[in-house]
C-alpha cells in the first residue's frame, strides 16, 4: 500500500507525465543540429569500431593503453554495431560478423559464474582481471545489448547465441537465498558480496530482465522489494538514486521506453526529465564557485576527474561535485532535456574542440578550475551517448525494438506497469519468441 506522502508525491509525478512525457521527443531539430548530432553519432561509434578486440569482439573498458575489456562497454558496443549497420555505416556482412564473434567469445570462451560476466576481462584472453566480480548489473547492460542487436538480426545466429546467453544467467541464484533483493555480485574468493540492489537507480534494467527470464527468473515480489526513495530538489519531485549521477538515470532507459508505464503513479521517463533539471540546476547554484558550470555547461555523473574515476552527482543524492563536467551527462539525457541538453552539447563541441573532442566524439570530462581535459575516452560513457542520440534522432526506434522482446512484455505483464486505460503500454507484436 502508498502511504500518504507517497500518494501525494506519485499524483505530483503522474501530472507531470500527462503534459510532458507523451510528447517529450516532439522536438524541432534544424538541419545544423541534426548534422552536429548525427556527426557526434557516427564519431562516437568510432570508439567500438577502434577499441573492439580483433579476436574476441571484447570492448575495452578505455580507451587508455593496457585497459581491460568491460562487459558493459561490450554491451553497449553490440548495440552499437546494430545501429551502425541500420545507419550503414557499416555494411550487413560486417556487423554481422563483429556481432557473431563477440557472442561465441561470450558464449564459449568468456569467463563466468552461473551465467553472470566478471566485470572486467581480458580482451584477448577473455578471462577475469582486476580481481573483479561477477557482476549483475554489467552483465545486464550486456545482455540487454546482446537481445538488441538480435532484434535487428531476427532468425540469425544473432538472435540464437543472444538467447542463449541470456537463458543462461541464473538470477535466482543472486538473490542468494536471503531476501527479495538481487546481489550486486559474487568473488571467487569470498562469495556473494555484502552489497544489494536494494533502492532507485539502473538496477530497473536488471529487475526487468531478471523478471522476465524464461530460465531462472525471479518472483515479481522482487520488483517490489526495492525502495523508492523519493525527494525534490527546487520543486522538482525526484525518485532518487543514492549518488545523483545521471547515468543513474539514463542507462536503463537507453533501453526500455518507460514514457506510457506506471508503476503505482511514478512514470521513471518523467522522474528522469526531473532529476536531469535538478542536477542541472544544482550545478548552477555552484557556478560561483566552479568555472565549469554555466547555463550552457552542465551534467554531473560518474566520471573521469582531477583524482581519478569518481561517482560525481546532483541533489537529491550525495552531490559530490568539484567542478568536473563529463559530456555524457547532457548528451545522455537528450531525450528528457532536449533544449537544455543541446545548448550544452552545441558550447562543449564549439568551445573546446581541440581539448574536449577527437576522433571518438567527446573526450570523457574536464575541470576548468584545475585546467584539466581529460585525455582518455570511456567505453560506458560513449555507449551512453551513442544510445541515447539513436533514440533521439530515430523518435524511438530503438526502444520500439527492444520494447518488443517477449521478456520484456513478461516483465510489464507480471509487475502491472499499466497505462490508466488498464493495457499493457507496450502493445506492438513480439518480434521474437523466447
Amino acid at each position: 500500500m502508498l502511504t500518504n506522502n507517497r500518494r501525494s508525491f506519485a499524483l505530483v509525478l503522474a501530472f507531470l507525465t500527462f503534459f510532458h512525457a507523451s510528447g517529450a521527443l516532439a522536438f524541432e531539430l534544424n538541419s545544423q543540429d541534426e548534422e552536429l548530432l548525427l556527426k557526434i553519432q557516427k564519431d562516437t561509434f568510432q570508439y567500438f569500431l577502434r577499441m573492439s578486440d580483433k579476436e574476441t569482439g571484447l570492448t575495452r573498458d578505455s580507451s587508455q593503453s593496457g585497459s581491460p575489456a568491460s562487459i558493459a562497454a561490450t554491451g553497449f558496443s553490440l548495440a552499437a554495431f546494430a545501429i551502425a549497420h541500420h545507419r550503414s555505416w557499416i555494411d550487413r556482412e560486417y556487423a554481422y560478423a563483429y556481432l557473431e564473434k563477440t557472442l561465441k567469445t561470450l558464449l564459449y570462451k568468456a569467463e563466468h559464474k552461473k551465467g553472470f560476466f566478471y566485470h572486467f576481462l581480458d580482451p584477448r584472453s577473455a578471462k577475469r582481471t582486476w580481481a573483479s566480480e561477477a557482476s549483475t548489473i554489467d552483465t545486464a547492460l550486456l545482455i540487454a545489448g546482446a537481445l538488441l542487436a538480435a532484434q535487428y538480426f531476427p532468425d540469425t545466429k544473432i538472435e540464437e547465441m543472444a538467447y542463449k546467453i541470456y537463458a543462461r544467467a541464473d538470477w535466482a541464484w543472486m538473490l542468494n537465498q536471503s531476501s527479495n533483493l538481487i546481489c550486486m555480485g559474487w568473488k571467487p574468493e569470498s562469495g556473494f558480496l555484502p552489497y544489494y540492489w536494494d533502492s532507485y537507480n539502473e538496477l530497473i534494467i536488471l529487475q526487468a530482465l531478471a523478471i522476465g527470464s524464461p530460465t531462472h527468473a525471479v518472483s515479481q515480489d522482487v520488483w517490489q522489494a526495492w525502495f523508492r526513495n523519493e525527494d525534490e530538489y527546487r520543486g522538482k519531485p525526484v525518485v532518487y538514486s543514492y549518488s545523483g549521477s545521471l547515468f543513474t538515470y539514463q542507462y536503463a532507459q537507453a533501453f526500455i521506453d518507460f514514457r506510457q508505464l506506471d508503476d503505482h503513479g511514478i512514470n521513471y521517463f518523467q522522474n528522469s526529465i526531473n532529476a536531469t533539471l535538478a542536477n542541472r540546476e544544482y550545478s548552477l547554484s555552484h557556478q560561483l564557485q566552479h568555472k565549469s558550470y554555466t547555463p550552457q555547461s552542465w551534467g554531473l555523473t560518474a566520471s573521469l576527474g582531477p583524482g581519478g574515476y569518481r561517482a560525481y552527482g546532483g541533489k537529491p543524492g550525495e552531490g559530490l561535485h568539484d567542478g568536473t563536467i563529463a559530456p555524457s551527462a547532457a548528451i545522455g539525457s537528450i531525450v528528457f532535456t532536449p533544449d537544455e541538453s543541446l545548448q550544452a552539447i552545441r558550447y562543449f563541441y564549439t568551445s573546446y574542440p581541440e581539448q574536449l573532442y577527437g576522433r571518438f566524439g567527446f573526450k570523457d570530462a574536464f575541470n576548468l578550475d584545475k585546467g584539466w581535459f581529460a585525455h582518455e575516452y570511456l567505453g560506458i560513457d560513449q555507449g551512453i551517448s551513442l544510445l541515447m542520440l539513436e533514440n533521439f534522432l530515430q523518435e524511438g526506434f530503438l526502444w520500439e525494438k527492444f520494447m518488443q522482446l517477449v521478456p520484456i512484455q513478461r516483465w510489464i505483464k507480471l509487475c502491472r506497469l499499466l497505462r490508466d486505460d488498464g493495457r499493457v503500454a507496450a502493445t506492438a507484436p513480439p518480434a521474437t519468441s523466447f
